[in-house]
């Protein structure tokens, strides 16, 4: 199997071909960046069979010869609210299978429309299978699967958790740093009283999360929100929040304000706010036993009758900030990613069409088994085993 990697030498990509390489299904790796040099020097640290090349994707005649002769376009380039739709729609006119991290929910919407003219093509494409969404999505299933239904699922996640590698490829303004403004401008997507709504992001929501006191998220444009509906019709509500990383602060909300006036461009605001992250106060701090879990998935809904809720969420080691074993948002995300490929190849998750990680195709408790495994490879776990990793909460 040849893989194409986009934007494989970045802070997400690196950790994703350096897991995929060692896989025994895997034949070649081809890194395309638009920065050929960093390419070229990250490849020459992997195994002999990764190469590199360089690679604009807004080309479409360069996106497409790229993909001649490749099986399986592994996409880490955002952001992907420009990048996910024509990339996605390259790989499946190529006939090559898609695996990618999408983290905005717009691009989300219009790739699952791609559903049908991937199963034409025999194209199978996963969007999303990162950390959240990917991680987030497996935990909400489990999450759905011990209840007998489900009205309202929620995904959450850490922000202040969320900061960019520093290794990376990338040049000018970073595309996570894009993604953020993007999601916490303007408007995002919800479903909430069985339907889609628009609404403003970081509107708060209250969340009894099971063993916790009420907590206060914040909406998020994370696809989660619109994805778990899309495969999950009975839902009545879905919504993505985030927590903590100074989420209230003044300076952040006068970055997003100076945007949503349209008195500076997304770019700039990504610059301000990347300053923003880097300015804020460093140091551990001891996290309360009552603070929201750094990622998880929240069902509520009945058993046996009876009206209950379920919470699991991934503990351990690897989220401890300033610990021995602690996770950067590279590895969090790329190593899910490196785990698709390995699914993808062996066949678990190769129907074709269009999938968000949820869709049913991917057993949640296998594939997180699969990301402990590769993050403990990389020494990020004290243990690799599941119960272990995630815990479930009920109420």
């Amino acid at each position: 199997m040849k893989i194409l990697a986009i934007g494989g030498s970045g802070g997400v990509g690196r950790f994703a071909v350096a897991a995929a390489q060692h896989f025994d299904t895997v034949e070649q790796i081809v890194i395309a960046d638009l920065n050929a040099d960093s390419a070229q020097s990250f490849a020459a640290q992997m195994n002999d069979k990764v190469s590199a090349m360089g690679l604009d994707v807004s080309d479409a005649t360069a996106l497409g010869s790229a993909m001649v002769g490749i099986d399986l376009v592994l996409n880490t380039c955002g952001p992907f609210y420009r990048f996910g739709v024509p990339i996605l729609q390259a790989a499946i006119d190529a006939g090559c299978h898609y695996l990618d991290i999408c983290d905005d929910w717009e691009p989300t919407v219009e790739m699952l429309k791609l559903d049908q003219a991937a199963k034409a093509a025999g194209v199978s494409a996963i969007v999303g299978l990162g950390a959240s969404p990917g991680i987030s999505n497996m935990l909400a299933l489990i999450a759905m699967q011990e209840l007998d239904s489900v009205s309202t699922l929620y995904t959450g996640w850490d922000l202040g958790g969320a900061t960019p590698e520093e290794q990376s490829s990338q040049k000018g303004a970073s595309a996570a740093m894009l993604h953020g403004i993007e999601q916490m401008t303007g408007e995002v997507k919800i479903y909430r009283n069985s339907a889609y709504q628009i609404t403003k992001p970081l509107s708060p929501a209250l969340v009894g999360y099971p063993g916790l006191p009420s907590l206060t998220g914040h909406i998020f444009g994370h696809p989660e929100a619109v994805t778990f509906p899309h495969n999950y019709p009975q839902l009545q509500e879905s919504i993505n929040l985030a927590h903590g990383g100074d989420i209230d602060s003044w300076l952040l909300k006068g970055i997003l304000g100076l945007v949503n006036w349209g008195l500076v461009s997304r770019e700039r605001a990504a610059a301000l706010l990347a300053w923003f992250e880097r300015s804020r106060a460093v140091g551990v701090e001891e996290k309360s036993p009552q603070a929201p879990p750094a990622i998880y998935g929240m069902a509520v809904g009945t058993k046996h009758g009876k009206s209950a809720s379920v919470g699991v969420s991934w503990i351990g080691d690897a989220l401890e900030a300033g610990g021995e074993f602690e996770l950067g948002m590279g590895a969090a995300t790329g190593i899910p990613l490196a785990c698709g490929v390995k699914f993808l190849l062996e066949g678990p998750m190769s129907a074709p069409g269009v999938f968000s990680p949820e869709a049913g195709h991917i057993d949640p408790r296998e594939f997180l088994a699969e990301v402990f495994e590769q993050l403990g490879k990389l020494g990020k776990l004290s243990s690799t085993a599941l119960d272990d990793n995630i815990r479930i909460s009920y109420s």
